[in-house]
C-alpha cells in the first residue's frame, strides 16, 4: 500500500510562489515558547484541509462563520526519510486551546476544552499549528493548507483517482451518490468523497476519517504510477496546473526547497508508510465530541518526538 505521504507531495508541488497566496512565517509567528526539536534531520508537517466557503467555495454551501480545519493530519517524516507516519487528528476532538497570534495583531484567548477544528477559526493555519504543538508537544516544522477548489484542482490536475467503494454511498449533505464497485472519480466526486459524514458508518468524524485515509492511499497510487516524481515534464505540468490551489508556510514558499524535499521523499516504499489515526474515546460530557485516550495518545506523541513512531512493529505470535 502506497500511502499519503506522496499525496503530500504533490500538494508541496502544488503552488507555485505567484502571490495569491501568501505565505505565512510560522516560526516568526509562533516564536520561542515552542516544543524543541528532539531529532535531528526528522520533519513533521502538518496537512490541513479547509472548509471555507470564500472565492470558488461558495458553490459548498453558506459562509458558515469563518473556516475551520476539516481535515488535519500530522505527517512525520523519519531521519533520513526512510519511514513516515501519519496521523488523523479527529476534528471533534475536545482540546485546550492556548492563545494564538491573529493576523490583525494582538493575541486570542486560550480556551477549553472546545473543538479542535475551532483554532483554524480562530487563527487560521497558524493558530491550528500551535494547537497541534500544544497538543502532541511535538514541533511543526510545515503547514500545508488546501480548500475545496484546491482538493479539486489535485485530483483533476492527476487525471482522477480510482478507488474501490464497498457499498453504495448517498449522501445529500456532501453531493455525493456512488455506486459500489472499483471506478475513478473526477475532482466533485473526490471532494464529495473525503468531507462525506452522513453517508458512512455511524456519521461520526472517525468514519470520515478512514475512508479518507483510503482516499489519500488511491490518490498516492495514482502519483506513483504517473511516475511524477521521476518524470519532470509532468512533473511541471501537475505545478502549473494546480498555481494558487495550496497555502504552504514561509519555508515552504519556494519551488527550490519544495522539489528538495520530494526529491528526498521518494525513495520511500509502500511499506513505509504507517497511517494512523489518533487514539481517542467519547468526551463524557457530549458523546458527540471525542477526547484524546490515555494514555495511548501520549505514547503515540512520544513515539513521534523520539521518531520511533515508524520503526517496524513486532508481529504477534501465531498460536495454533
Amino acid at each position: 500500500m502506497f500511502v499519503a505521504i506522496t499525496a503530500v507531495l504533490c500538494l508541496l508541488y502544488a503552488r507555485l510562489n505567484d502571490g495569491t497566496h501568501p505565505s505565512p512565517d510560522v516560526d516568526a509567528a509562533l516564536g520561542d515558547d515552542r516544543p524543541v526539536r528532539t531529532v535531528a534531520g526528522a520533519l513533521n508537517i502538518l496537512l490541513l484541509g479547509s472548509d471555507s466557503r470564500a472565492g470558488q467555495n461558495q458553490a459548498y454551501g453558506r459562509d458558515l462563520g469563518g473556516a475551520r480545519s476539516d481535515t488535519a493530519m500530522l505527517v512525520h517524516l523519519a531521519r533520513g526519510r526512510s519511514k513516515a507516519v501519519v496521523v488523523s487528528i479527529p476534528r471533534d476532538t475536545m482540546v485546550d486551546r492556548p492563545g494564538c497570534p491573529l493576523t490583525g495583531g494582538g493575541v486570542s484567548r486560550s480556551a477549553g476544552p472546545v473543538m479542535f477544528n475551532t483554532a483554524y477559526s480562530v487563527g487560521g493555519l497558524i493558530c491550528a499549528a500551535k494547537t497541534v504543538e500544544h497538543l502532541a508537544g511535538v514541533r511543526i516544522d510545515h503547514v500545508l493548507d488546501v480548500d475545496f477548489t484546491g482538493f479539486k484542482k489535485v485530483v483533476d490536475a492527476v487525471g482522477g483517482v480510482r478507488i474501490t467503494i464497498d457499498k453504495p454511498i448517498h449522501d445529500p449533505f456532501s453531493h455525493l451518490d456512488l455506486a459500489s464497485g472499483t471506478q475513478r472519480l473526477n475532482g466533485e466526486q473526490a471532494l464529495g468523497l473525503v468531507r462525506t459524514r452522513h453517508g458512512v458508518g455511524d456519521g461520526s468524524d472517525l468514519g470520515r476519517i478512514r475512508l479518507q485515509q483510503r482516499f489519500m492511499t488511491a490518490l498516492a497510487t495514482e502519483l506513483k504510477d504517473a511516475s511524477l516524481l521521476v518524470a519532470p515534464v509532468k512533473l511541471y505540468r501537475l505545478v502549473n496546473a494546480l498555481a494558487g490551489a495550496v497555502t504552504t508556510d514561509k519555508g515552504l514558499s519556494s519551488p527550490d526547497a519544495r522539489i528538495e524535499l520530494g526529491r528526498s521523499l521518494a525513495g520511500l516504499k509502500p511499506d513505509d508508510i504507517d497511517l494512523r489515526t489518533l487514539p481517542v474515546v467519547p468526551y463524557p460530557r457530549d458523546p458527540n465530541r471525542v477526547v484524546a485516550k490515555q494514555p495511548a495518545a501520549s505514547l503515540l506523541w512520544q513515539s513521534i518526538r523520539d521518531d520511533t513512531a515508524s520503526r517496524p512493529r513486532q508481529k504477534r505470535a501465531q498460536h495454533g
